[in-house]
């Protein structure tokens, strides 16, 4: 009988998500969903300058805030995400 895996908790913060994986046995989760995210471990060195609306740029940081991620590092994800859907 195959054994049902655990689905991943919501976790607020990094801080939450170092201690859930020190603690936690990663084998009985879920991986089906794992996506990479090789660009947070590139060097930042381009700069990238953009207007857009406040309003815009005041959802962004709130998502990012609810997600417990820093919003320039959401705007990478989802730029990333974005472009993994062209093509």
């Amino acid at each position: 009988m195959k054994t049902q895996k655990k689905p991943w908790p919501s976790l607020p913060s990094d801080e939450a998500a170092e201690a859930f994986v020190e603690e936690a046995d990663l084998s009985e989760f879920d991986w089906s969903a794992a996506e990479p995210v090789a660009y947070e471990f590139e060097d930042k060195s381009a700069r990238v300058t953009m207007r857009l609306p406040e309003s815009q740029l005041a959802a962004i940081r709130a998502e990012a805030e609810k997600r417990g991620v820093k919003y320039q590092r959401f705007m990478r994800e989802l730029m990333e995400r974005g472009m993994r859907t062209l093509g």
